[in-house]
């Protein structure tokens, strides 16, 4: 883990608030004295997350990601710990020290050194000898040189070790570009090329580093249409969007989201600057919140098909979900944006932008295809469709509108319809009472998994100890000194809560602080995210030296015992444990989860 002095990370902590970093990628309301919103890092309809300013620390109730604000960075940026600490001392103006250490920082490092390599290896290639069916082949989809060379537009031969033997002279290992994903290595050990035959769109972060690839198939070569870069160190195809470095400085405050790359760079050479496309992938939540950074509305142009309208549907969701404004491109007599602007020009594509529909409208409009309104039966199905498609509406106003507009037009009554939308919006909220209801129950058997801690579901009695003894210490870093004298870390009888210990003690042995961000530079991930979750789920219950020294005793007892016979396991502390989670329910209104 990263050599970095405790004094720095302590003034981090200080300077770097975790609500006012955290808010500028979530949307945050006020719960008391924690703050909620929509969880980053999966999809999910009711708040979870939640930003605990007193700790500085962070956990979603969901999907149990947690930890302090430099671990929260990590996770939204795709940084090392070393880049993350980096990252926010830039932004708060605090200069970094000069030690560090970070294996997975150095190798992201170099993957993007390879990545910038390849680009210019295949932009070379595009305009070489073995190029010119490449380039025919851009020059036949309307690109113009200026835009090719913007775009770093390029070309992998059908070679199967061109680029891998080129970088390897530039001093790459076959690990650092297997890691990179721009070599594979076969069963026999022998490395070859990811990308052959292939014209190849460079995939460039919003810091201008070039993350990833895209290659589409030229000729008669087998294999995927389109091949993209998989998973790395440096690029998440969830967390990117082609051309979103260039977007990001449009004026304006809306972003058109088309489906593929030449769409995307169509739509800037007509003068669409706007244009972003996903990576090879269905629109994930992670973009959707990307995008809503850098736009207050959103345009999908997404292909006139089948799959593009399906598509379509999906992506209005997800946004609607962050609050962001949505319209939809119907684009008639064309396949796509670029097929639109080579048929019809530019003019009547700025003319179509304008008067697009908003994304309810759109599937209105998609409602009264499937339906026939010319009869009784067909009316009636519309309506519950409808009926369906409003109840998902968060705006009284914009449901009265389209309800008012479809009474009128059908000659139903406008209550029914309302009454409809109101036993719809009841049904589903009793469902989801009932679903917070077992998840409260599993929570509280479930966390911390399993998987990462066995032992917990052994010695429940140790793990409540251990717990409330964690989250004293960090409320009551006096008592640490004193605890840590009593008792050494592998008396611990469950494994992250010892690692937890280790951790701590070590911080007093060396004089240092007690806070998220010292701690979460000696943690693992897991035991960050069990932390997190210690905090999080505190009963704000009081207690002092005398308390701490009970635990102390308990979780020696519970060792000895544990020792003696490791199966043995005691039931009372869980149930106090579910106890305690339904008084915090109780207490916050349920808004921990979701309520």
């Amino acid at each position: 883990m990263a050599l970095i002095p405790d004094s720095f990370l302590t003034e981090l902590q200080y300077r770097a608030d975790a609500e006012s970093i955290i808010r500028s990628y979530v949307q945050l309301k006020r719960s008391g004295r924690t703050l909620k919103g929509l969880c980053p890092f999966h999809g999910e309809r009711t708040p979870s997350f939640f930003v605990y300013p007193e700790t500085q620390s962070f956990y979603c109730f969901g999907c149990g990601a947690g930890g302090g604000v430099i671990n929260f960075i990590q996770r939204i940026e795709n940084l090392g710990f070393v880049e993350a600490v980096n990252f926010l001392a830039q932004r708060v103006g605090l200069p970094m020290p000069e030690e560090t250490d970070d294996t997975a920082g150095r190798l992201r490092l170099r993957i993007l050194e390879a990545n910038r390599e390849a680009a210019r290896h295949f932009f070379k290639n595009l305009s070489g000898e073995g190029g010119h069916q490449a380039l025919d082949y851009l020059r036949s989809r309307g690109l113009m040189a200026g835009t090719i060379r913007r775009f770093g537009l390029g070309y992998a031969p059908e070679s199967w070790q061109g680029l891998t033997d080129h970088l390897k002279h530039r001093g790459f290992t076959e690990d650092e570009l297997v890691a990179a994903g721009l070599t594979a290595r076969g069963e026999s050990g022998r490395c070859y090329d990811v990308f052959r035959g292939r014209v190849m769109f460079p995939i460039i972060d919003l810091r201008g580093a070039v993350v990833a690839f895209g290659g589409r198939l030229m000729g008669e070569a087998k294999g995927p249409k389109y091949l993209n870069t998989n998973d790395t160190p440096a690029f998440k195809k969830s967390r990117n969007l082609y051309a979103l470095n260039m977007a990001k400085s449009h004026k304006g405050d809306q972003l058109i989201l088309a489906e593929g790359y030449m769409d995307v760079i169509a739509l800037h050479q007509a003068g669409f600057g706007n244009a972003v496309a996903t990576l090879g992938t269905a629109l994930t939540p992670e973009q959707a919140r990307l995008i809503s950074q850098y736009a207050a509305e959103v345009v999908i142009a997404y292909d006139a098909d089948t799959a593009g309208r399906r598509a379509t549907r999906r992506a209005a969701d997800l946004f609607d979900q962050i609050g962001l404004r949505v319209r939809v491109l119907e684009l008639e007599g064309a396949k796509d944006p670029d097929d639109y602007i080579k048929k019809r020009g530019k003019e009547r594509f700025a003319q179509l932008l304008s008067g697009s529909q908003s994304a309810t409208e759109y599937e209105i409009a998609r409602l009264r295809e499937q339906h026939d309104l010319n009869s009784g039966e067909g009316k009636i199905s519309f309506v519950q469709a409808f009926c369906q498609l409003m109840a998902t509406l968060r705006s009284p106003v914009e449901t009265d509108v389209y309800v008012s507009m479809i009474a009128g037009e059908l000659g139903i009554a406008k209550e029914a319809i309302l009454a409809s939308i109101a036993d719809i919006k009841s049904r589903k909220q009793r469902e989801q009472a009932k679903k917070i209801d077992r998840d409260l129950h599993i929570f509280a058997e479930e966390t911390p998994s399993r998987r990462e801690d066995p032992k917990r579901a052994i010695h429940r009695r140790a793990a409540v100890a251990e717990d409330r003894l964690i989250r004293l210490m960090m409320k009551n870093p006096d008592y640490a000194e004193r605890v840590a004298e009593q008792m050494s870390a592998h008396e611990a009888v469950t494994e992250l809560n010892g690692r937890i210990f280790k951790a701590v003690f070590d911080k007093i042995a060396a004089g240092e602080t007690l806070h998220m961000a010292s701690l979460s530079a000696s943690l693992d991930q897991a035991a960050t995210r069990h932390l997190s979750w210690l905090l999080a789920t505190g009963d704000g219950v009081a207690e002092g030296l005398t308390e701490a020294l009970d635990y102390v005793n308990t979780i020696k007892a519970e060792r000895a015992r544990a020792e003696r016979d490791p199966t043995e396991s005691d039931s009372k502390e869980l149930q106090d444990y579910i106890d305690t989670l339904k008084k915090i329910k109780r207490q916050s209104g349920g808004n921990q989860y979701g309520k």
